[in-house]
């Protein structure tokens, strides 16, 4: 038997302060939290919904070090940065706070002292690589190397984000100091460990035996983790950044980040509700949820829950862990570091008043199960397809309808009919639906039975055709029109939690309805006589246009990441000059250009050579130059390669050209006018 709680605490993975929030952390962790969250509310469920920044880590250090700033100027920004966006995206937290606060060192260090005092933690001593020209220890992502997986240049001591392989900084080929660029030696330095081991008993018995109902990627991933045998993780490093160890003898060393995080959940909690933060935390009629994703699950499911074991005083473990999979952008996967992202604030500037549409197509696209991908097309067709043509449409439909026979009013019905009673038992069906997936962590699934209300109305408005029936029998139309208020009433409650902007909007329309779970299917949620606002639309049609801003945008960063990443290729082997001195090159003028017939990649050119017949070429650059605008020009071609027909056309030579980093094709030509025919030595 499911336990009934008296109260929820929905934690969110803490976002890095080392940039702004893409779709990909919306989508994996913060729409789906706040969906839940304000489905408690409407059921009228205690729920605390906390959030906040995590503001260590070397990734921050890195940044500020690179633009020549301090860490807290970057943290500064970006914290600023990111909760406003999700402020305006309507994210609804109770409080979003940061690690930096004077509150969460206070906590974390207590957190540190606690366990170090119960002797919950093991030091040792360990070689790590050290910059000697900096004079520091290098932390993971101080460290860049080859990867000795995909051998891709550039991969940090944690992570090679060519392959997504995750590494040791010992591990890297040929490694080097981020910092100076010095070959890091290894050096001896001491640090605590928290022991894992000791908790797996525990943890398995916890995780494997009593929450057999968490997500398959969760409860796999657990499982796998605890299989392989649980070790020693540290809980400090070397750095001047971060909560300072607080024990004697631990001077430059700081929490670790994973360590340092997660307890960030508790001083936010601290801090909204410094007299009460404990029932949230401590008292068995609390359910907790850690909203993540799926790169978080071993630190929430394992670390953090066995930080809280070593604690003790009552601390209460997480309920469920709902983990969503990794979101991609056109086919690719999201990456910060190559700017290859739908970034939050960009968005909420570009579309203005689309906040919904965005949650709207993550929850749709949501890769709850595996890997899902986001393309700007389909955020395009799901507005104009589904929100304007099905859920907008509606609602108009019946706003319009009930203003144009009743003066705004709705009317007072008559007596219910089998369609009638048909929608109203398909409704309850729907709701029965919808809520059973709120409750299991199925947001996708549960935003179909919230459309499927709008689906119902346009169904039940077309079959009942009010505006045919409304010349034979008046009377059957005020009742068709009321159930179409209620579906309507209905409609706003379902999607508060998913669209919250345009439910507050239909509320108003509604004579200012005051959403209840408890009310879905209802049908008196709007009574008879209340006036309606004015039509307007919840929604509108995205053009092309607007579509091919963002689409332009992301090639033109991919062009500029090919560039950055750019790496000639290997040389030939030698030659000598006599070699060389057999390859006849010359400049000749473009007479003419057209493209060859059923051929995508050709174009045939007639070169001015000098000579009074001119020549023919053959050339693949058909997919990067228009013919029109290679005429006129000169170019630099092999003159005596051996003629050969191509697609029926005799080249008698070889136009010249390089292959960009970004796949472009240039045209390799003299920087001023030359002689036609003239010789290049």
């Amino acid at each position: 038997m499911t336990k009934e709680y008296k109260r929820t605490l929905i934690t969110t993975a803490l976002p890095y302060t080392n940039g702004p929030v893409h779709i990909g952390h919306l989508a994996g962790v913060y729409v789906p939290a706040d969906i839940y969250a304000r489905y408690l509310r409407l059921c009228g469920r205690p729920v605390t919904l906390i959030g906040g920044s995590d503001e260590h880590g070397v990734p921050i250090t890195l940044k500020a070090r690179k633009e020549g700033v301090t860490p807290q100027d970057i943290v500064d920004r970006y914290h600023a940065l990111i909760k406003k966006s999700f402020e305006d995206l309507g994210i609804s937290f109770d409080i979003y706070s940061r690690t930096t606060s004077d509150i969460h060192h206070d906590t974390a260090s207590e957190f540190f002292r606690r366990l170090y005092e119960k002797g919950e933690f093991i030091e040792k001593s360990s070689e790590q690589l050290y910059d000697p020209e900096a004079g520091q220890f290098l932390a993971d992502r101080y460290v860049t190397g080859e990867c000795p997986h995909c051998h891709h240049q550039g991969a940090y001591g944690d992570q090679c984000e060519a392959c997504g392989t995750s590494l040791n900084a010992t591990d890297l080929i040929e490694p080097r100091s981020a910092i100076t660029g010095a070959v890091p030696v290894l050096k001896e330095t001491k640090h605590w460990y928290l022991p894992l081991d000791k908790w797996e008993p525990a943890l398995r018995q916890w995780i494997l035996e009593g929450h057999k109902e968490w997500k398959t990627n969760v409860y796999g991933q657990c499982k796998s983790w605890l299989d392989m045998g649980l070790q020693p993780r540290a809980v400090s490093r070397d750095l001047s950044w971060g909560v300072p160890v607080p024990v004697e003898g631990a001077e430059g060393k700081v929490l670790y980040v994973w360590f340092d995080a997660p307890i960030g959940y508790i001083s936010n909690t601290k801090e909204l509700l410094p007299d009460s933060w404990e029932t949230w935390w401590k008292d068995p009629d609390t359910r907790i949820i850690n909203f993540i994703g799926k790169d978080n699950i071993v630190f929430h499911c394992i670390v953090f829950p066995a930080m809280l074991m070593a604690y003790g005083d009552g601390f209460q473990l997480p309920d469920n862990v709902p983990a969503n999979e990794f979101l991609n952008l056109e086919g690719d996967k999201i990456s910060t570091s190559r700017n290859w992202a739908v970034w939050l604030h960009e968005y909420l500037a570009d579309f203005p008043g689309k906040q919904d549409v965005l949650r709207y197509v993550l929850t749709a696209n949501a890769p709850e199960t595996k890997d899902n991908d986001f393309t700007w097309r389909d955020f395009q067709a799901r507005n104009n397809n589904e929100l304007v043509a099905i859920l907008g449409n509606f609602v108009n439909r019946v706003v319009v309808l009930t203003h144009k026979y009743y003066g705004g009013e709705v009317p007072e019905p008559g007596t219910f009919e089998q369609p009638d009673l048909d929608a109203i038992a398909e409704m309850e069906q729907l709701k029965a639906s919808l809520t059973e997936n709120l409750e299991t962590f199925h947001f996708r699934e549960a935003l179909k039975d919230a459309m499927g209300f709008a689906r119902l109305g346009n169904k039940y408005l077309q079959d009942c055709e009010p505006w045919k029936t409304v010349k034979t029998d008046p009377e059957r139309v005020k009742t068709i029109l009321y159930v179409c208020a209620q579906l309507c009433a209905s409609i706003d409650i379902v999607m508060e939690p998913f669209m919250p902007f345009m439910s507050e909007r239909l509320s108003a329309i509604l004579g200012g309805l005051k959403p209840e779970w408890s009310m879905i299917g209802r049908t008196d949620i709007v009574p008879a006589g209340t006036k309606l606002g004015q039509p307007e639309l919840l929604f509108e049609k995205i053009d092309d246009e607007a579509i091919k801003a963002q689409t332009d945008r992301l090639e033109e960063i991919k062009r500029q990441n090919a560039i950055s990443s750019f790496k000639p290729e290997v040389q030939l082997p030698e030659i000598t000059i006599d070699d060389f001195a057999k390859v006849d090159l010359r400049i000749g003028t473009v007479l003419e250009c057209e493209a060859v017939p059923k051929a995508k990649k050709l174009l045939r050119f007639v070169i001015d050579d000098g000579t009074p017949g001119h020549r023919v070429i053959v050339s693949g650059i058909a997919e990067h130059y228009k013919p029109q605008d290679l005429v006129g020009r000169q170019v630099l071609f092999v003159a005596n390669l051996a003629p050969a027909k191509i697609r029926g056309v005799v080249s008698q030579g070889m136009i010249l050209s390089a292959l960009n980093a970004d796949g472009s094709i240039v045209v390799a030509a003299p920087s001023a006018p030359v002689a036609p025919g003239a010789q290049v030595k």
